[in-house]
């Protein structure tokens, strides 16, 4: 893999709505990430892209693989049960539903989705508290993709 390559998928990455991104190919390891991982200072800059080599000893012969990783963090998360552009306010002039730091209920609506030109109400499953929002506004997401983070409580 030469350097423009890697150039052309770290653009295609940031360009994506994938949160993060492994791929292993003759020894080369290359992790691509836009999530805030739990051990980072919150000063660091969030959408960090990490590229390393991996040693000579670590390769295998089937490395040619690509591979998606999700870093597990604590606090329940909300999903995407569906694919569409998601909305953190219910106006474009009204405040979001949610913020970190905002109580929340269950059956409260942090968010939502619109799919086909149908809007669907995204809740919340639990009581607690928001630590976390994992999509900017009119993002499109994926299903499964993860929205909200919510501590329990």
């Amino acid at each position: 893999m030469d350097f423009i390559e890697i150039q052309k998928i770290i653009a295609d990455f940031n360009d994506s709505p994938t949160r993060e991104l492994e791929i292993e190919t003759d020894g080369f390891k290359l992790r691509l990430s836009k999530n805030e991982i739990a051990t980072q200072l919150s000063s660091q800059v969030k959408n960090n892209i990490i590229a390393q080599e991996t040693p000579k000893d670590d390769r295998k012969k089937d490395s040619n693989k690509l591979v998606s990783t999700n870093v597990p963090t604590p606090g329940i998360t909300i999903d995407a049960p569906m694919v569409g552009s998601v909305y953190l306010q219910p106006e474009p002039t009204k405040p979001s539903f949610v913020k970190v730091g905002s109580v929340v209920k269950k059956g409260d609506v942090v968010c939502i989705i619109e799919a086909m030109k149908m809007m669907t109400e995204i809740k919340s499953d639990v009581n607690g508290v928001v630590k976390e929002v994992l999509v900017t506004n009119e993002e499109l997401v994926e299903f499964g993709q993860p929205l909200i983070r919510i501590e329990e409580g």
